[in-house]
């Protein structure tokens, strides 16, 4: 009787954990359904998305062991998030990149270059360098960065001027504040080259007025095609040195309830700053006349509300022709794919890298995008 009494408890405690588990993964699956200025607590739930898979994941091969029945939990859960699922990790096996591109196709980058290592350069004084090495080695056609350092003065230790000489791309535009420049003789902004003239150059500011309300695009011909392409870097985390150490190891100077406290603060904030920052940019990406091509550091990862946001009606590189988890951003966690690409229908991915080399604190990625009509 004991025996039976124990294992009807073991079952259910097992059940209910593995339904809270399933709850918890719908809710990050579709939060871009809730409004973040009310159910931002939501979007934490997208961070922890991969764990919760690979729960549901070891609760569906544990029932299938001890009693196959109740793997359909797991199974029902995965089915009505599966556009999740394959957002996160592909079912795809490895390909080798391609370095030679295929006729017609445009290679896109997107890299946030963290200043072109320019708060390093002590440390690392060929950072830059290596930097520009990686770009030309590549060879894209269009290349989106983020996080730009650069001056117009031939002082400057990152001199506009000398980068392009060494990029060697036919136009570029460079956006950026005053008001937000990095220091008296260096910019700091977004960077769209390009090997194709551009004929239109946008850098749009909204409200409230700082760098990650902002963003660009540039109208681009290709052959007999024009194509915008837009590069925006979202409201990032910010979180500080102690906030990492604290994610990374467990350690604070403060007690764990206060940091915890500061991280969450700082991720709400996070959250409701991309979610306008994002219809912003959606709005008018909806109002282009030509096809599109979205480049950009989010700083959230999929399924949240801002790369829902962005991203509908779009065809994102990585989903399309990546695999694995494909982290881009190198620090807190291996789960943080937050820089994308996406190229809306009228055109085809045929291939997707990730770069893991690390000269930022973000890993470049690269698609190539071929135009649908012959």
């Amino acid at each position: 009787m004991r025996f039976r009494l124990l294992r009807w408890f073991t079952k259910t405690v097992i059940i209910s954990i593995n339904t809270v588990v399933g709850l918890l993964f719908l809710g990050g699956a579709y939060v871009s359904i809730f409004k973040p200025e009310r159910f931002w607590p939501l979007s934490i739930v997208t961070l922890v998305l991969p764990v919760l898979i690979l729960l549901l994941i070891c609760f569906l091969v544990f029932w299938l062991l001890v009693r196959p029945r109740w793997s359909l939990l797991s199974i029902v859960f995965l089915a009505l998030g599966w556009n999740a699922v394959s957002n996160i990790l592909p079912m795809r096996l490895p390909k080798k990149f391609k370095m030679e591109k295929e006729e017609g196709v445009v290679r896109v980058m997107s890299w946030n270059v963290e200043l072109f290592g320019i708060q390093k350069r002590k440390k690392y004084p060929d950072r830059k360098q290596e930097i520009l090495d990686l770009i030309n080695k590549y060879d894209p056609d269009i290349a989106c960065l983020q996080e730009v350092v650069a001056g117009d003065d031939p002082e400057s230790i990152n001199y506009l001027k000398e980068i392009n000489e060494q990029l060697k791309f036919r136009d570029f535009f460079y956006a950026y504040q005053l008001s937000n420049n990095f220091d008296k003789h260096h910019h700091f902004g977004t960077m769209i080259y390009s090997k194709y003239p551009i004929i239109k150059k946008q850098f749009v500011v909204n409200s409230p007025d700082n760098y990650n309300s902002t963003f660009q695009y540039a109208d681009i011909v290709v052959g007999n095609d024009t194509v915008r392409v837009f590069n925006a870097h979202l409201q990032s985390l910010k979180f500080s040195q102690d906030n990492r150490n604290y994610l990374n190891t467990g350690k604070t100077r403060t007690t764990a309830v206060r940091e915890s406290g500061r991280i969450i603060r700082r991720i709400r904030r996070g959250v409701l700053r991309r979610a306008v920052q994002a219809r912003e940019i959606k709005d008018v990406m909806n109002h282009t006349p030509y096809p599109v091509i979205m480049c950009g550091d989010f700083n959230d990862v999929p399924a949240s509300y801002a790369y829902e946001v962005i991203g509908k009606d779009m065809q994102n590189a990585f989903v399309e022709k990546g695999y694995g988890l494909s982290r881009t951003f190198s620090e807190i966690s291996p789960t943080l794919r937050i820089d994308n690409i996406f190229a809306d229908n009228n055109f085809r991915i045929t291939q997707y890298v990730r770069i893991k080399k690390l000269l930022s604190d973000h890993y470049p990625i690269i698609a190539d995008i071929k135009n649908k009509q012959p």
